[in-house]
């Protein structure tokens, strides 16, 4: 009679649900010496092998790509070190959610039970959201873990990032993914009658950028969408692969999964001036629930590294987009982002500026130009002057055009040149100005 009533699954039916997740679920690690990559968190010196070795757990923003361990290891945190882990997703959780947790834990405290509150994608917590986590946090009523791909300078408020440490996980390589696969292919019970050929890994390895989830998913879907074979030992092609990474790409995984992809596609399509495709790549980026402000910050970035002084004002609008989006908010900042894509994908280009800033960084990073030519510093003591800083020094309002032919580059670099302007949009005014004045010197 009692087990007409008992609410205790069988065997088969935990094993049933266990398979009924997707791969990834399954192969999903348990203890943190079956984690693959991020040793310089796990390691032996790492910081969360630290935590659970000393039993104590501060509270912790994860930052890095998606499929690279940030759920993983709060499980793994929470199970080892006896916390009671509840789960939020900022996707669709507010400071009701927030308040019912924190409840929850002053009830558990009193029973000397420990909370972690685990938040993916905490980045999309606004304000008034993240502060309703301060107290809890300071007081260490919960231990927060919090989740996220946007770099959290940004997109976590200052009171509650100084009061998290902030650990970055690092993409997976080739060989960390490799070995993903290969141990999913040997362990999962509903791939054991599958083989993949050796020479297809790395073609499952290239789609996956870095993303283990990824790789699994694809891995699955290849599977799925095999024909029925009966017996063991059925081979995963080329060819499977190829089915399955078409038909994962016609979706964009809000959670991830194309994101770098499809935020590359609109990237290059706006650097290659055309408004159609970057519109489009845009809007499947929206309508999966893709962050807006990340976007609109990809949309700042855009203007100065492919737009630049082609078109002074493209950055003036991106920055423009970018504080109406955070005004806003959707659906109605989806018009703005059309505003300044389309102007974007439209202006001329240039990216004589990236190019100018990467090459002196180059030359700064080797060490060249340590000495500061003695006429460009400043001489405020007595010494200095006699020391003849700042002596020469020609000051260019002296002089017609304000201009006047002088060294500023250290001796070493006197004769390079990083900034090229092209002919392209308002810039070809700022190459004719640095032509005239400066062939004009070279001349003499």
């Amino acid at each position: 009679m009692n087990e007409l009533f008992t609410n205790e699954k069988s065997e088969k039916e935990k094993l049933d649900d266990f398979l009924s997740k997707p791969l990834a679920g399954r192969m999903r690690p348990k203890t943190l010496d079956e984690v693959v990559g991020q040793s310089h968190l796990i390691g032996d010196d790492g910081a969360v092998r630290k935590f659970l070795e000393q039993d104590f757990l501060p509270s912790i923003i994860f930052w890095g790509p998606p499929g690279t361990g940030k759920t993983t290891l709060a499980n793994i945190l929470a199970e080892s070190l006896s916390y009671e882990i509840r789960k939020l997703s900022a996707i669709d959780s507010g400071v009701k959610e927030l308040r019912k947790v924190i409840a929850e834990a002053e009830l558990k405290k009193r029973k000397n039970k420990r909370t972690l509150l685990f938040i993916d994608e905490i980045h999309r917590f606004n304000k008034s959201q993240q502060d309703s986590l301060l107290h809890a946090v300071e007081s260490g009523l919960i231990t927060l873990i919090g989740a996220t791909t946007e770099n959290p300078s940004f997109e976590v408020n200052g009171a509650l990032l100084s009061r998290c440490q902030v650990y970055i996980l690092k993409p997976l390589t080739q060989k960390e993914i490799t070995k993903i696969v290969e141990n999913a292919c040997k362990k999962d019970l509903l791939l054991c009658n599958y083989e993949i050929e050796i020479e297809n890994i790395d073609f499952l390895i290239e789609v996956s950028g870095g993303d283990a989830r990824s790789s699994l998913n694809a891995l699955e879907l290849a599977m799925k969408m095999k024909d029925e074979q009966e017996g063991s030992n059925i081979i995963l092609s080329n060819k499977d692969f190829e089915k399955a990474i078409q038909q994962r790409t016609a979706k964009y995984d809000k959670n991830g999964e194309n994101h770098y992809d499809t935020i590359s596609a609109f990237i290059k399509s706006m650097r290659g001036s055309d408004p159609d495709a970057a519109i489009f790549y845009m809007s499947k980026m929206l309508i999966a629930g893709e962050d807006p402000k990340f976007i609109a910050r990809r949309m700042v970035v855009f203007a100065s590294e492919d737009i630049g002084n082609a078109d002074p004002f493209a950055l003036s609008l991106a920055v423009s987009v970018f504080d109406a989006v955070n005004l806003i908010g959707m659906p109605e900042c989806r018009i703005n982002l059309a505003h300044g894509v389309s102007y974007l994908a439209s202006a001329p280009k240039s990216n004589a500026s990236y190019l100018a800033i990467e090459n002196a960084c180059k030359d700064a990073k080797r060490g060249a130009g340590q000495d500061v030519p003695k006429h460009l510093r400043n001489a405020p003591t007595k010494l200095m002057k006699q020391e003849g800083y700042g002596k020469g020094y020609k000051y260019p309002h002296d002089y017609p055009n304000n201009f006047v032919d002088e060294n500023y580059l250290p001796e070493d670099l006197k004769d390079k040149k990083y900034y090229n302007p092209t002919e392209n949009g308002r810039e070809s005014k700022i190459k004719a100005r640095l032509d005239f004045f400066w062939n004009k010197f070279k001349e003499k």
